[in-house]
């Protein structure tokens, strides 16, 4: 599991994958969360936003690795899919919130536990970045520690 995730936009895998020791803090504008598997998490909110089986995406090797210092390790950066990316920024509250709903409901699958208060919080805080991103034509990107 993550112990911090930074969900940042960037207009390229090169420009992303230069902050992979360091993270995006002071080169990109950042969302700082904890505690969640954030590769897991892309995974499953892109499933629920578009409709995909999670094990189509895990097939088509999303969410994209750009860069990776410890084989899994250590630091990466993820690049979430466009699909990914514009289905955050077009959705509202009420999709957001119904979003959040399902991927709580996929975490107490798996045994885990995840406030729904908190889950909306973090899918509309990163619905905000994905329009300024995709406002910008960069690309969103995540990166763990």
């Amino acid at each position: 599991m993550s112990i911090v995730i930074k969900f940042f936009g960037a207009p390229d895998h090169e420009a992303a994958a230069a902050v992979v020791q360091r993270g995006p803090d002071g080169v990109f504008e950042s969302l700082a969360y904890g505690n969640f598997d954030a590769e897991e998490a892309l995974i499953e909110w892109e499933s629920i936003f578009t409709g995909r089986s999670f094990e189509e995406l895990v097939a088509a090797d999303l969410p994209e690795v750009v860069a990776d210092q410890g084989a899994g390790e250590g630091p990466m950066v993820l690049a979430a899919s466009r699909a990914l990316r514009d289905a955050l920024a077009a959705a509202d509250e009420p999709r957001l919130v119904e979003v959040s709903q399902l991927w709580v409901q996929e975490r107490a699958a798996d045994g885990e536990v995840l406030d729904r208060q908190v889950a909306t919080e973090i899918l509309g805080i990163l619905a905000g970045l994905a329009r300024a991103v995709g406002g910008r034509q960069e690309r969103l990107y995540c990166w763990m520690a």
